[in-house]
């Protein structure tokens, strides 16, 4: 019995999936104590979007601890946030034309989504928040009840409310979610409390790689500001590049109110989230809402060299999108090759996946790429779309790799299928 087996809480999940002990990782690839590297499609569920240990990162973090930088500082200013700030409006929200305030909270993105929605409440003095099928928001009590997976709200253990929730885009044949939600806010006597806020992700990462069309979004942000409703996008997995923009609501032009980023917001995978804020809907009185990480400066410093590095022209948007049409492209084709194992092709941009007809297929595809060297999750309301999760630095090359990896996985489980017919 391990160590791990011995002392963790039964509460670990990925390490059920992939029970190897990893001692070291760089780009793309993990490594495990035996020195068997395997790509990585997990990436952190997204916060290794510029992979593992990135070079310019890591420099600058180094020279930065060498240089006995601040490490935690509450909301002290410092100098490593101030150049966080700086590289954000410089490189990020100006050449967008998005005026944000920005709100550093606790390090976690449900900490980003608390946040949100507690201000939204507080702004619009009404309690209500809408949020859709198959989001997932976080796992503290308030982004929970925003949260449709009924395997995380059952670790609950109360009710949870304040939340209407409606069909996201696509949930089901002739069901349409904004109707019905503006339908409800017209009649007086439909039981609808008018919303504070929407919540929504529009690219949904645990729940299945739903996509929101642009006109989808569009028609949203309408309905929100003619009932004067705020709009909050989660953009903590699909942010940060992940969908082939920065914002993954950057196609729609729509512009948020809020937007709760973490993940791939540190660069490095260091802990860290922030809330951007409507100025006018900055109405926090001082330390109305804190939280004793919300200063984490090491990370700080990498977001910063992400930023710098990768978001300053176009050059790493387009890398991005060159290898989302490669993905894309392979997914197609297995998908035409085996239309009795697979549904249809899922996702934007380096967030996308494959639907298995069944969830159990799916799970059994993730631990045959385990085998040959990848380790790739599920994701959907029945974990049934293998999601294909890379790092965003990931070369042509590595992933032709790690497409291989999956034709030979698909291959292996549809001769282990017929033989078992036979």
């Amino acid at each position: 019995m391990t160590i791990f087996q011995q002392q963790e809480s039964n509460v670990q999940s990925y390490a059920r999936n992939f029970p190897v002990t990893f001692a070291r990782a760089k780009g793309c690839w993990l490594y495990d104590e035996q020195e068997r590297r395997y790509l990585d499609f997990l990436a952190g569920a997204g916060s290794l979007n510029y992979g593992h240990n990135n070079p310019i990162f890591k420099r600058a973090l180094l020279e930065y601890i060498e240089n006995d930088g601040i490490t935690h500082s509450l909301d002290l200013h410092s100098t490593a946030k101030g150049e966080f700030l700086e590289a954000l409006k410089t490189h990020l929200l100006t050449p967008r034309n998005l005026d944000y305030k920005v709100q550093f909270t606790g390090p976690t993105g449900t900490n980003a989504v608390e946040s949100a929605m507690k201000l939204a409440r507080k702004v619009t003095k009404r309690a209500n928040i809408v949020a859709f099928t198959n989001g997932f928001h976080g796992v503290s009590y308030g982004a929970l009840s925003a949260t449709g997976n009924q395997h995380h709200r059952g670790g609950a253990g109360i009710s949870l409310g304040n939340i209407t929730r409606f069909p996201y885009e696509g949930y089901a044949d002739n069901v349409d979610g904004l109707s019905l939600f503006e339908t409800q806010l017209n009649d007086p006597s439909s039981g609808l409390d008018k919303p504070a806020a929407v919540l929504l992700e529009t690219v949904q990462g645990e729940g299945g790689l739903n996509v929101a069309s642009n006109a989808w979004l569009q028609r949203l942000q309408t309905i929100c500001h003619q009932h004067q409703i705020l709009l909050i996008v989660d953009d903590i997995q699909a942010g940060c590049g992940r969908t082939g923009t920065f914002f993954s609501f950057e196609p729609s032009g729509i512009v948020p109110d809020m937007v709760t980023l973490s993940k791939s917001i540190g660069g490095y995978g260091l802990p860290m989230a922030i809330v951007l804020i409507k100025p006018e809907l900055d109405q926090w009185k001082p330390g109305e809402h804190n939280g004793t990480f919300r200063g984490n400066n090491h990370a700080f410093v990498t977001a910063t060299k992400a930023i710098e590095t990768y978001w300053k022209n176009d050059e790493f948007q387009n890398s991005i999108q060159a290898r989302s049409q490669q993905l894309h492209h392979h997914l197609h084709t297995i998908l035409q090759s085996y239309p009795t194992l697979f549904s249809k092709l899922k996702g934007r941009g380096l967030m996308q996946g494959i639907a298995c007809h069944q969830g159990e297929h799916a799970h059994r595809l993730s631990q045959l790429c385990f085998s040959l060297g990848m380790v790739i999750e599920t994701a959907g309301a029945h974990d049934e779309v293998v999601k294909f999760f890379c790092p965003l630095i990931i070369s042509e090359t590595e992933l032709e790799q790690g497409l291989q990896i999956f034709a030979k996985a698909v291959h292996l489980f549809n001769d282990q299928q017929l033989q078992q017919a036979s």
